[in-house]
């Protein structure tokens, strides 16, 4: 899920526009309203909410209750042949440098002794969605990035849509039928299990799923579980669909990466070099860590001026292309020791005079600016 970019396709992500959020701090209290297109917050002291509205520019709302979520406006519109617009979801683990409250995650698949899940939702009818559970896993225990494996078990299905790749059999879990479905976005590989019909509500243990994906020669025991997201995949419409309750339990031995927090913010500085003509102009961001401890996996957010917009960008996930912008790092940048640096690029538009942002927060710490 896409995590900020889900399983289906790494998409360049427009301008946010004139949407309204309204994001909480702490944990969520019911009629939390988030239109922010990469809002989140926590519910119950323990699990992650967040809107991820990666593939479109439209708004999309989600409304956050003490046990799941609802999707109140869905306007983006996505092509059945390619990409959802977004993967509005709950979860549990790290996403991105966001870590849920207290997580176990990431933990070596061979020292988890047991793992269920228990997951309800609502759907509607008219729109073209999927409901998915996700379970993403990589070799290493990374809190950043996308990792290297995606399952999805697909709990219902509506309108021209598929999974990633092709099928490649079927088989039996958890009592259930599954169409089994396998390929790669590009970024990492994709194991999809497919409901022969629509299924509401569900425990299960999730240890089966990955049992199988490792049967499969797909990953090893020696991998690390580093998520578990429950959610919708939209295409087109989507209001109404709901995660009314979510939880999971996991048990095991050792430490496997144990309870990994979020990235510490650090001590940083940030320049901005730009070159600018008529209506364009580049930039060449870096990101220095003045602090003494490493950082391990990078969110750099700014605001551009009025006038201003970004037309591509390299050796970073940019999220907007006006107005307030973050830039993550990708897969080989985003550790940063001590006294060293990051760097990446941009081009983009102009109105009038350039101007260059005039501040900077690595992750959600306020940078000084040099030259």
């Amino acid at each position: 899920m896409r995590r900020v970019l889900r399983a289906a396709a790494a998409a360049v992500v427009l301008a946010a526009g004139s949407i309204t959020a309204v994001v909480l701090a702490g944990p969520a209290q019911a009629d939390t309203r988030i239109c922010e297109q990469y809002g989140s917050t926590t519910i119950q002291g323990r699990y992650v909410v967040m809107n991820n509205r990666w593939g479109t520019s439209a708004e999309q709302c989600i409304n956050v209750t003490s046990t799941g979520f609802e999707i109140t406006s869905q306007q983006g519109v996505g092509n059945t042949s390619g990409a959802p617009v977004s993967y509005p979801a709950v979860y549990y683990g790290c996403h991105y440098t966001n870590c849920s409250p207290g997580t176990a995650l990431p933990k070596r698949v061979s020292e988890i002794s047991s793992l269920t899940s228990s997951i309800s939702y609502r759907y509607v009818s008219g729109a073209t969605y999927d409901a998915a559970y996700d379970i993403w896993l990589d070799p290493s225990p990374r809190t950043d990035g996308n990792n290297a494996m995606e399952i999805m078990i697909w709990f219902n299905r509506q309108g021209s849509i598929q999974p990633i790749g092709s099928p490649v059999g079927n088989t039996t879990i958890g009592g259930r039928s599954w169409q089994v479905w396998q390929g790669s976005n590009g970024s990492n590989n994709v194991i999809s299990y497919v409901a022969p019909s629509a299924i509401t509500s569900w425990d299960f243990s999730v240890l089966d799923f990955i049992t199988d994906v490792r049967n499969r020669g797909a990953i090893t025991n020696s991998w690390y579980l580093t998520s578990l997201q429950a959610g919708f995949e939209p295409w087109i419409g989507g209001a109404g669909l709901a995660v009314t309750s979510f939880s999971t339990t996991i048990n095991g031995t050792g430490g496997g990466g144990g309870t990994t927090p979020p990235p510490a913010p650090a001590a940083c500085r940030v320049t901005w070099a730009a070159d600018s003509w008529n209506n364009g102009f580049t930039a060449n961001v870096t990101i220095a860590n003045t602090g003494s401890t490493p950082v391990n996996g990078w969110t750099l957010g700014f605001t551009l001026p009025a006038g201003q917009s970004v037309t591509s960008s390299w050796n970073t996930t940019l999220s907007g292309a006006s107005g307030a912008l973050t830039a993550r790092n990708i897969s080989w940048n985003g550790a940063i020791p001590a006294g060293g640096s990051a760097s990446f690029g941009l081009q983009g538009n102009h109105g009038g005079a350039y101007a260059s942002p005039s501040a900077f927060t690595l992750n959600g710490s306020a940078c000084t600016t040099g030259q």
